[in-house]
């Protein structure tokens, strides 16, 4: 069988979710995205059939006609509404190419919602209460007659932004009145309707439709709104999951016999056969559930969560549904759940820039379980990634349950980085208890979950993290995860002569508000575990075993997952077992949103080789070893001096993100030790660089008599610190005070050792120091002019 060149109409998401899945068909010829984006780039390389971008408008049904006749495309497929509102398939079919999407006349079900209301009246579809008017006045007088709450609809198509839910009757007014009077959504306002407002949990069902046929596809939900909590303007979506955990196969099966069997027939009786995509918005409210609004194709970013879930070839499904055999047609869908998250536009849904670099998208395409989609973005002459859109792209998770998926989708979306990016944090977020009551599993009744505590969550959270927690075990962990307490086999240290344990408990401190600020938690992980590794390889113990502790008000088992999961990525890189540890729900003890982690490590040394500091003397060498910005300390100074700043924006002359480089994780120095022991440098003293800085650190290492003298100019400071002052006016020995300023720890050692020590180490390595003899002075000498 020869393969099938396709074409599809679209530049978004929705469209490089299609092409993505497409390419996968063995069928699969040549696809083509008209006018497509940076994802669907002829540059951007395809495991599947070849991807390419075709510069033709999706309006310009002449050019695309020609341009399918040229490439002999076997199949167009259409994304977009707004083509389908205006006869592209009818244009298609009347040139003789196969399409897959409805007719103009049958895209009416969505290019007019007085057309769809009036449809579902006719065949007994449920829906809410409405009327429809084209005259002011007359709507403005029913407004005020309704005794219900409302909604307000431009009748026409509005880019998916023509609802608006009013609080208050003036709001209702002021809203009729941006619509048809001030055309605020231009002639999409022409007709309005007025419809009772509908309350309940909301759910995407599509469905594929061949006129005849009709086969749902994993009910899905989609976050409208700007911001956290459901806040903000209305945007075309800032991300999804599926399937929707508390709907059942008996709901599934009742709105298709209720919903979506009644929508095809009734079309196909009126003579307007229905074949493409048909999504019903639907409402589950406390009287059944009711259509709020069909769409004629695809949605976006329902799409870019439901295909990863498709186990059989989206090519086959399609011709299938173009010519009437879908019955005849198998649609498998896998085991799982799947979530996306998009990442915006600074000022979306409002204004926007254009043209700011993207980074991180290798990163995220490498996560095991993720899929990148673009949406607003195109790639330069150079093939360099720019934003070109509101909604930029989106990050997919694919995983056995939804919270897996929703951790491997923000992994995702924490490598990519833009000026401005912005994201929802919450997507997927209480997904099992929007349930309706009536539709949810029965439980066990919980005061203690009345109370604000829920050990369910706290068992899932378990779950989320025990693969990466077991990954760090050896065969000396005998009870970890789970267990009351961990046990570990300390017999490996009978073959040290004389073994010490090390131990030390530390926190993050107030870094934890700017992850939870920006919802991004592994690298505060990995900050609490290098943090106590240094803290005991200062005295040269290696690490054995670490536990942490997570205490908040409300617990989030992704969130509580993430933070371990980067705590345990830590332990594994260092050779650690994470034993284990504790997290606790504590309401009321934390503000919501609030939390701590602290940790506790235990190394081992052997006595002989215990870095205590006592051997320093005068004309030792210094050497510092470079942080990688604040580490986990200063914050509280660092949020009140950045407190108006905005952290998704590049400052001049950074590399990175404010939000970056203030959560860039803590670095451990184990290997750096363990380098310059295998060269044979005489380590006299450590001094990890943690809370009081450069000048509160170090004298806890010197002997009596000796002082460490600094020079300020041998060394380069991230430009962090010297923004971080600059902005609070701060003098530069308060910052030494506070900060590491760019070094994370400092190595003692012999002099004339220095250059053995530097060239061993390699780069991020300097003298920036020597140890002088104490006098009446300081036991720091900081050159702070």
């Amino acid at each position: 069988m020869s393969p099938v060149n396709i074409l599809i109409v679209g530049g978004g998401g929705r469209e490089h979710a299609l092409a993505w899945k497409l390419a996968q068909s063995p069928r699969a010829g040549c696809i083509w995205c008209a006018p497509g984006n940076g994802g669907t780039d002829a540059c951007n390389p395809n495991p599947g059939a070849p991807i390419a971008n075709v510069d033709l408008a999706e309006t310009d049904f002449a050019g695309l006609i020609a341009f399918a006749r040229q490439e002999q495309i076997g199949l167009m497929v259409v994304g977009p509404e707004a083509p389908l509102a205006d006869g592209i398939v009818d244009a298609f079919e009347d040139a003789g190419l196969r399409v897959f999407g409805p007719t103009q006349r049958a895209a009416q079900i969505e290019a007019s919602k007085a057309f769809a209301k009036a449809f579902m009246d006719r065949h007994a579809i449920p829906t809410g209460r409405y009327a429809t008017f084209d005259d002011h006045a007359a709507a403005l007088a029913h407004l005020r007659a309704v005794t219900y709450p409302v909604v307000i609809k431009a009748s026409g198509l509005a880019a998916g932004k023509g609802v608006i839910v009013p609080e208050t009757l003036q709001k209702a007014e002021d809203a009729l009145h941006q619509i048809m009077i001030e055309r605020a959504f231009g002639d999409a306002g022409a007709e309005v309707l007025i419809e009772e407002r509908l309350t309940g949990p909301e759910v995407s069902l599509l469905a594929f439709s061949d006129g005849r046929t009709i086969i749902p596809m994993p009910p899905a939900q989609d976050h409208k709104r700007e911001l956290d909590g459901d806040l903000g303007p209305n945007t075309g979506g800032m991300g999804a999951y599926a399937p929707a955990p508390w709907v059942t196969e008996r709901d599934l099966a009742a709105w298709t016999r209720t919903i979506l069997q009644p929508t095809v027939d009734g079309m196909r009786r009126e003579g307007i056969p229905y074949k493409g995509i048909l999504y019903a918005g639907l409402m589950l409210t406390p009287d059944g559930s009711k259509v709020l609004e069909f769409n004629c194709r695809f949605g976006d970013p329902e799409t870019q969560v439901i295909l990863p879930l498709l186990e059989s070839d989206l090519l086959d499904i399609l011709t299938a549904c173009t010519e009437e055999r879908l019955a005849e047609t198998e649609v498998r869908w896998r085991d799982g759940a799947a979530a996306t998250v998009v990442a915006a536009s600074g000022g979306y849904p409002g204004s926007y820039a254009r043209g700011l670099p993207i980074t991180g998208m290798e990163d995220a395409g490498a996560i095991p379980g993720a899929a990148v989609f673009h949406a607003g973005t195109r790639r330069d002459d150079d093939g360099t990634l720019l934003t070109n859109g509101g909604r930029v792209l989106a990050v997919t998770g694919i995983g056995p349950t939804l919270d897996e998926a929703l951790i491997t989708a923000y992994r995702g979306i924490h490598a990519i980085r833009f000026d401005g990016m912005h994201y929802r944090r919450d997507i997927g977020k209480g997904a099992c208890p929007a349930a309706p009551a009536r539709e949810r599993k029965a439980t066990v009744s919980s005061a203690y979950r009345d109370a604000g505590v829920d050990i369910d969550a706290g068992a899932r959270a378990i779950e989320l993290m025990k693969d990466a927690v077991c990954a760090t075990y050896g065969p000396e962990v005998l009870l970890g995860i789970g267990a009351f307490g961990g046990l570990f086999d300390a017999s490996a240290l009978k073959a040290m002569a004389a073994p010490v344990l090390v131990a030390s408990t530390d926190g993050v401190g107030t870094k934890t508000k700017i992850a939870a600020m920006l919802g991004h938690y592994d690298s505060i992980g990995q900050d609490i575990v290098n943090h106590c590794i240094n803290d005991i390889l200062v005295q040269g113990a290696r690490p054995l075993f670490f536990m942490d502790y997570i205490a908040m008000a409300k617990l989030d088992p992704v969130m509580v997952a993430e933070v371990v999961r980067g705590c345990a990525e830590a332990c594994r890189l260092a050779g650690c077992a994470l034993l284990g540890g504790e997290t606790a729900e504590m309401p009321g003890v934390y503000a919501p949103g609030e939390f701590d982690l602290v940790g506790t490590i235990v190394g081992a040394v052997e006595r002989e080789r215990i870095i205590d500091g006592g051997r320093i003397t005068p004309g030792d060498a210094v050497l510092g070893l470079a942080s990688n910005g604040l580490h986990t300390n200063g914050y509280s100074l660092a949020r009140r001096v950045l407190a108006d700043a905005d952290l998704a924006t590049t400052p001049d002359g950074h590399n990175i993100t404010l939000g970056d480089a203030l959560l860039a994780p803590h670095r451990n120095y184990l290997r750096e030790v363990e380098t310059l022991e295998g060269a044979g440098v005489d380590i006299k003293g450590l001094a990890h660089i943690t809370g009081g800085g450069l000048i509160d650190n170090p004298p806890r290492i010197l002997p009596a008599g000796c002082a460490l003298r600094l020079d300020r100019g041998s060394w380069p400071a991230p430009p962090l610190f010297e923004l971080i002052q600059q902005l609070g006016g701060i003098d530069s020995l308060e910052m030494a005070r506070v900060f590491n300023l760019g070094l994370g720890m400092l190595v003692v050692t012999l002099a004339d050792q220095t250059d053995a020590a530097l060239s061993a180490l390699g780069q991020d390595a300097w003298c920036v120091g020597e140890i002088v003899a104490r006098g009446d002075g300081p036991a720091v000498e900081f050159d702070h002019d």
